[in-house]
């Protein structure tokens, strides 16, 4: 299971990477006189439909994909709305984002008696608090957790906040945590007996680690994922 999780990692992030590259490419040509870019700048959209293919790829939770997809479909219709074959105008559609809310509180609130989907071996009725879901858009959020099996989970911050305050908590033997901040900011307390170990990759962001070292290592924290435009932060 690791090493796929791992895998999965691995592709998106080689995903960002070449992205990034191509993007550089175009700039580069345009700043050469060789290629005019200006046209292109109208397709910007389809950033979000990079960002939210990325997001769904990266994803374990039924909040991921949800997100994920939304950012893609937005970004397709815009693409769709330039080139002339339908009309979607933000002004208008803007009831859109009310529907897409309620339909995501509603999808969360049915899975949340099932929240194996989240992390594997997490049975139906055991603690929240074992398993994270968090999901800050437009807002903040915080949440304190106190379980003594934490287990991982998922957080996202679309031009929004979250802090998760696990000070009091503890984990037996390793957790991994997704993380996903677009525009936004992930803030996380963790024990000082804990080890933290950052995987992320930052697009225009970044990732800062402010932990002690403990001696022994038993206890890991598996920090992942991506801060595009956005930051994420975990300390003591």
């Amino acid at each position: 299971m690791k090493s796929d999780l791992t895998s999965r990692s691995l592709s998106s992030q080689v995903i960002m990477g070449a992205i990034a590259i191509a993007f550089g490419v175009v700039f580069l040509l345009d700043n050469l006189d060789i290629w005019d870019f200006r046209h292109a700048l109208h397709f910007w959209p389809t950033i979000l439909i990079v960002i939210g293919l990325v997001k769904m790829w990266d994803s374990r939770g039924t909040s991921g994909y949800l997100i994920g997809g939304a950012l893609a479909t937005v970004g397709v219709l815009m693409i769709l709305h330039r080139l002339g074959y339908i009309y979607f105008n933000i002004r208008t559609m803007w009831p859109l984002f009310l529907i897409g809310v309620g339909g995501f509180i509603i999808v969360k609130a049915l899975a949340k008696r099932n929240r194996g989907d989240v992390v594997p071996g997490l049975k139906a009725g055991e603690s929240d608090d074992s398993v994270v879901d968090i999901t800050a858009i437009l807002g903040g959020f915080e949440r304190r957790i106190v379980t003594q099996d934490f287990r991982g989970g998922e957080i996202t911050a679309v031009m929004g906040g979250c802090e998760l305050d696990m000070r009091d908590s503890s984990i037996k033997g390793e957790a991994v945590i997704n993380v996903f901040a677009v525009f936004g900011g992930i803030s996380i307390k963790v024990p000082r007996d804990w080890t933290v170990i950052l995987h992320g990759t930052p697009v225009m962001g970044g990732f800062d680690e402010k932990t002690n070292s403990p001696p022994d290592g038993s206890k890991r924290l598996i920090v992942k994922g991506y801060a595009i435009m956005g930051g994420v932060e975990v300390r003591n």
